[in-house]
């Protein structure tokens, strides 16, 4: 198994300045022992570390501890996408498994994407053979699609299915821009964040029905299954969103999204994440 999304931070460290003192349930320090524990406790062989601040000097702490334990097959940084894009990820490779970027863009405009600015520095991520990982939500799916359609060698991944409103009904407008961006087969999404996205009332089974639209969407090769732990504590436990995925997708898929996409998008060998 490869969680596919994890995050580690030190309050006031790394140029950490998230989670503030208004998310008390996670504003602590989260460390590779902590995570170990996690994954120990739910038999997870390895994980994906994901950035989690606008920060060069974060991602060289994560490269960092993957450099202290084969059972983090991967790291996804951040990158100022307007600056010197291939000079900065290439020292980044040479610190550490770095598989993908994370641009932070779930708070710029709905047509963030169309940024000609940004133009150079996805086509440079293409050519490292990074990942462009999607932090966006509904409003940006459009835009995002033009961009794998402009850029097909660009691999992406939608965190957390683009963070809907996971409540009694599916949106439309939601269903529609992923079934847009499942057209393109650049395009993957990653299973994680949904219970942090409840609707006030709703019940964790609310997620199930997301993950049902999406499984004849992208098919089982295009799927990956992530915690987005310790975030996921702030609506549930690691166990508990990890029976939940289990139980909502088809078994016959299960290992290809509990680990073999994670591996062959991430290009992390089966060996780093055993």
């Amino acid at each position: 198994m490869i969680d596919a999304h994890v995050h580690l931070w030190q309050l006031g460290r790394n140029d950490c300045s998230w989670p503030g003192a208004d998310l008390p349930a996670i504003h602590r320090d989260y460390g590779l022992d902590d995570l170990l524990a996690q994954l120990d406790a739910n038999k997870v062989d390895a994980a994906i570390l994901v950035q989690s601040q606008e920060s060069d000097v974060d991602t060289h702490w994560l490269l960092s501890l993957a450099a202290e334990t084969d059972r983090i097959a991967g790291v996804i940084g951040w990158v100022d996408l307007t600056g010197d894009v291939a000079a900065r990820v290439a020292a980044m490779q040479v610190a550490g498994p770095l598989v993908g970027i994370r641009p932070m863009m779930q708070g710029r405009t709905p047509d963030c994407f169309d940024d000609p600015e940004l133009a150079p520095g996805f086509a440079a991520l293409a050519r490292h053979g990074l990942v462009l990982d999607a932090l966006v939500r509904p409003q940006h799916l459009v835009s995002l699609a033009r961009l794998a359609r402009r850029q097909p060698d660009l691999s992406i991944i939608i965190d957390h299915a683009a963070k809907p409103l996971v409540g009694d009904a599916i949106p439309a407008d939601w269903r529609a821009a992923m079934a847009d961006l499942a057209a393109c087969p650049n395009v993957a999404c990653k299973l994680s964040g949904l219970l942090t996205e409840l609707a006030p009332g709703a019940g964790e089974g609310a997620a199930a029905p997301f993950i049902a639209e999406l499984v004849p969407l992208f098919g089982p090769d295009r799927l990956l299954w992530g915690s987005d732990w310790p975030v996921l504590t702030l609506a549930s436990d690691y166990a508990a969103w990890l029976d939940l995925a289990r139980t909502s997708l088809p078994v016959t898929a299960h290992r290809a999204i509990f680990a073999d996409n994670a591996a062959r998008l991430y290009r992390v060998t089966q060996g780093a994440a055993a």
